[in-house]
């Protein structure tokens, strides 16, 4: 294609980043009909994307071209229909590389510029194959330009256009797959370190309603992707649950620090908001782990893949180590209120754990486990998932707590597939549990309930 710079070079910019986009369109489906595997577009068509439709100079001695805002609302739509015309997911994918993927130089800054543009105008007109493309994108890219996409779009659609949430909620039906890089984004962004990097109420609401509606929508990257085991270190985590767990552990403290004078009740103004919204999002995390055993099992992953990362994990519980040493000394006149929302937090770690342990989203042993919590306050629960042997099972709908006198009359203790666990001593601070009904010499199948009915440990929603 290097032969049509000289035609491009007399038209005015918004032409001739059309008749390039042409040309690029023409040129990769050429390609892509050729077989060469893998296609890849030169470096030279690179470069007249540069300059042409990012306005690059080819050299310091020529000025920039630039466009006007009408022009370039006129270009985003013209790529809108070009990317919405083109059938082939293939050639879409391609094209959307050969314009936006970053290339370590100074036009990497033009094409962040646009692509956020081009993105924020698919999620208003509706463009799926803009938002598949993009969802690719987040998928490959180094996750400190994932959230920079992140952050344009929370800033279009939850703070600078009042009214204009429900457009980007709607991108659940369009494009899960979009709608799922974008969580895993965003609660990479919002790690509730400050009042900046705390999620905005209605970014919280869009994600509570759509695990509600789907909490296998969180696994969608993770279903349709190949695992070759080579995942970037830089690249955006495969599913969001990390930062999901890190949003409902911290909340209960995070969301009380300075940010509203406390009521004459202990509490804040902004928990009475945010505190059911957490409480279930925490339920929804819970139950997508519960999802995990058949998933992995289907993929000969059972025991091979941990979705909850170890570092995400000792970092969380870094973080809320010093959340906790925080809130003990600003903790004066509401001191039974502070502590009920570090059990809270607490006790929802404890709950991620275990379930994650039993569902094999969390691969690692129990000293490693005690090793990381050593600096955490004492907590009943916590305590109880840190000293209990892990139980591997295959029902999802009634799983066995982390400790149990019972645990050695579950049928799926000892399940083929999964090792068999030593013996462990009994525990005599434990002989005041309530027995369970005397077992039968063979057991049926579990009925199908609810997971948190069967918990024998309090579940404390944040009302």
């Amino acid at each position: 294609m290097g032969d049509i710079r000289q035609s491009l070079l007399p038209r005015d910019v918004l032409s001739a980043a059309k008749e390039l986009l042409y040309h690029l369109d023409i040129y990769i489906c050429n390609l892509v009909q050729s077989g060469r595997q893998p296609p890849q577009v030169d470096t030279k068509t690179l470069e007249l994307v540069e300059e042409f439709i990012l306005h690059t100079p080819k050299d310091r001695n020529t000025p920039a071209r630039r466009m006007s805002a009408l022009q370039e609302l006129q270009l985003l739509e013209i790529m809108c229909s070009c990317f919405q015309e083109q059938s082939r997911d293939t050639v879409r994918q391609l094209m959307f590389s050969a314009l936006f993927s970053l290339q370590g130089n100074q036009a990497d800054e033009s094409r962040m510029a646009l692509l956020g543009k081009l993105v924020s105008m698919a999620v208003a007109v509706g463009r799926v194959p803009i938002l598949e493309c993009a969802a690719s994108w987040l998928q490959r890219t180094h996750r400190v330009y994932c959230v920079r996409l992140a952050q344009l779009l929370v800033d279009d659609y939850c703070s600078m256009v009042p009214g204009s949430v429900p457009t980007l909620h709607n991108i659940h039906s369009a494009s899960p797959r979009f709608c799922c890089q974008f969580i895993t984004a965003v609660t990479t962004l919002y790690d509730l370190t400050s009042d900046e990097l705390t999620p905005p109420l209605e970014l919280l609401q869009m994600i509570v309603s759509w695990l509600q509606d789907d909490p296998r929508l969180v696994l969608i990257t993770f279903l349709n992707s190949p695992l070759s085991g080579n995942q970037p270190i830089s690249s955006l985590d495969i599913t969001p649950l990390g930062g999901l767990v890190r949003w409902c552990v911290k909340a209960p403290l995070a969301y009380r620090k300075d940010k509203k004078p406390a009521l004459s009740n202990g509490s804040t103004e902004s928990e009475p908001e945010t505190g059911p919204l957490f409480s279930t999002l925490h339920l929804s995390v819970l139950q997508v782990f519960m999802l995990l055993p058949n998933i992995l099992n289907e993929k000969g992953l059972y025991g091979r893949l941990a979705l909850l990362q170890m570092e995400s994990l000792a970092a969380l519980i870094s973080d809320l180590s010093r959340l906790l040493d925080q809130a003990d000394k600003h903790a004066h006149a509401s001191a039974a209120h502070t502590q009920t929302l570090s059990q809270l937090a607490l006790d929802r770690l404890a709950q991620a754990l275990q379930v994650a342990m039993a569902n094999g989203a969390l691969l690692c042993s129990r000293e490693d486990l005690r090793a990381i919590c050593s600096r955490l306050p004492h907590n009943n629960l916590l305590q109880l998932v840190l000293s209990g042997p892990v139980m591997y099972y295959n029902n999802i709908h009634t799983p066995p707590m982390a400790f149990s006198p019972h645990a050695s009359h579950s049928p799926i203790a000892s399940h083929p597939t999964h090792p068999t666990h030593p013996t462990h001593p009994t525990h005599p601070t434990h002989t005041a549990h309530t027995p369970l009904a005397s077992h039968p010499s063979s057991h049926p199948q579990y009925p199908t309930q609810p997971f948190l009915s069967g918990m024998q440990f309090p579940y404390r929603p944040t009302h």
